[in-house]
């Protein structure tokens, strides 16, 4: 059936938990970007706790640190409303999707864009298609991209695909992520350490 699912509260991988990263790199701050993707009220709320606000805790502890690195702060969000025509496949697979009222399109409060931010109008799973995210980052000159956010598995992974695709070097923030369960979740950080970006935690990435 079309639609989010319940989603019961799993563990949020730490360290110890993540597999051996294939590619060595390390964030610069005058490279990167953070990019943090549909945290919308809409796709917050099938979370119980307290796993929701640890992930939102995560994510905004990393929103800040890289704020007051001087990292430009990015971030995806489904306009909500979309036409049948603008949906596409997309309601063959979660339905209609969000209203485009606040209650479901509007960042949650704690991490709620601020003055300078980069807002990006989301319309399929990865932030690059029919945006204008590469672009501002390659007008930046910024070649690094750290994302958290959700789903682990859907739009982050394929995000974190597509970056690489554009020789982009992602950073996959293990435990600033979360999906609809900790089987997906696990499957998402495994095939990004092994294929498409270095996977780390929201204390260590800026170590």
């Amino acid at each position: 059936m079309a639609g989010l699912p319940t989603i019961e509260s799993y563990p949020l991988p730490t360290s110890p938990d993540l597999p051996a990263n294939t590619a060595p790199w390390t964030v610069d701050p005058d490279r990167a970007v953070l990019l943090v993707h549909d945290m919308q009220r809409y796709f917050l709320e099938p979370f119980p706790e307290p796993l929701r606000g640890q992930l939102v805790a995560n994510a905004a502890e990393l929103r800040e640190r890289c704020a007051a690195l001087g990292i430009p702060v990015a971030y995806t969000a489904q306009p909500g409303g979309m036409t049948t025509h603008q949906r596409g496949l997309l309601k063959d697979f979660w339905g209609p999707g969000m209203r485009p009222a606040p209650a479901d399109r509007a960042v949650v409060d704690a991490l709620a864009p601020r003055d300078g931010d980069w807002l990006v109008t989301k319309w399929r799973y990865s932030a690059f298609h029919h945006t204008d995210l590469l672009t501002r980052m390659r007008f930046h000159q910024r070649d690094q991209l750290i994302v958290c956010g959700v789903y682990a598995h859907v739009g982050v992974l394929i995000t974190a695909v597509e970056a690489f695709s554009h020789d982009i070097e992602t950073f996959f923030v293990a435990d600033a992520v979360a999906d609809f369960d900790e089987d997906r979740h696990r499957m998402a950080v495994e095939y990004a350490a092994a294929r498409c970006a270095v996977v780390t935690t929201a204390k260590e990435v800026l170590a």
